[in-house]
């Protein structure tokens, strides 16, 4: 198709308007602009094909042949791209809301929340994907995507949900004796990581320690290495909103804590949000009353 051909879709609009409703004053209406704008729309459809389009020799103007054809055509494919537009929204309607989130984050935070979400909302179905993988939002697909970092993810809307440093912890009888405790002092110990990410090895690169380590590091899901740290199993970095209350009861020990103010992101993509997406934003923005917290480098206790 030569789009190039086609006159303004303004002035088709115009003109469809006017053959559905018989008056200028009424297609006005319809289109929220005023009578005048109608026939001005019109006279210039009408120079750009060459064509009249409106008799206008009696008291009420009518359409020509040529007219009615073209306006004929238009409120068929009007009607035809309403019908799609309706198919779309209803089956958007009916999709459920699609979140992805890491392992860590589903089963620390929003799960032992969740109920409440569903006792507001039991009309929302919820699809979550707990993957510590990068998953964009797109249309059709993932709504919401719950992102641990700095907020810095080009080409999306990006909203700070919860402000969390990450932390080094391990269980005490795991590092009794270590003294002081140092990242070179830990390169000996065993080492836990959440899977699909890199913030174990990542913080011992960071901290120089890269060689001359003698045990291994475990791979395993958010949840399960929270767990395998509680069992004393190895040194794990997390993010310090998951293991506070292990701390406060001492089930596991603070050994360092970033200096970064990181924490986990709202990311969508531009544009508007489905009704389901913007209920689920507006409950999870409820769960987190302070927002901004700032956060030093610090040796635990």
């Amino acid at each position: 198709m030569d789009w190039s051909l086609l006159p303004p879709l303004s002035s088709l609009r115009a003109l469809a308007a006017y053959a559905e409703r018989g008056s200028m004053a009424a297609a006005g209406q319809v289109l929220n602009v005023s009578h005048a704008a109608v026939s001005q729309q019109i006279r210039g459809l009408e120079a750009h094909l060459g064509v009249a389009l409106l008799d206008r020799s009696g008291r009420q103007a009518v359409l020509t042949v040529e007219g009615d054809r073209l306006a004929q055509a238009m409120l068929d494919g009007l009607e035809r791209v309403a019908t799609v537009v309706a198919e779309i929204t209803e089956a958007e309607a009916d999709r459920p809301l699609q979140v992805s989130l890491t392992p860590a984050f589903a089963a620390n935070w929003l799960m032992p929340r969740l109920a409440d979400f569903r006792g507001r909302h039991p009309e929302i179905d919820l699809m979550l994907n707990p993957t510590p993988a990068l998953a964009d939002p797109t249309p059709g697909g993932i709504d919401i995507a719950l992102r641990y970092g700095d907020g810095d993810w080009p080409g999306f809307d990006c909203e700070p949900l919860l402000m969390s440093p990450l932390v080094l912890v391990a269980a005490p009888g795991l590092i009794d004796g270590i003294d002081p405790v140092t990242p070179e002092a830990l390169r000996d110990l065993p080492w836990l990581q959440e899977l699909g990410t890199t913030e174990a090895t990542d913080w011992l690169r960071r901290n120089g320690v890269t060689e001359g380590r003698m045990r291994g590091l475990v791979q395993l899901p958010g949840n399960l290495m929270i767990e395998a740290a509680r069992d004393g199993q190895g040194v794990a970095v997390t993010a310090k909103t998951f293991v506070e209350p292990d701390i406060a009861a001492g089930r596991l020990r603070l050994v360092f804590q970033e200096e970064a103010a990181r924490g986990y992101h709202i990311v969508t993509r531009p544009g508007a949000l489905r009704p389901h997406a913007k209920a689920f934003l507006r409950w999870l923005r409820r769960q987190v009353p302070v927002r901004d917290q700032e956060f030093g480098f610090s040796l635990g206790n």
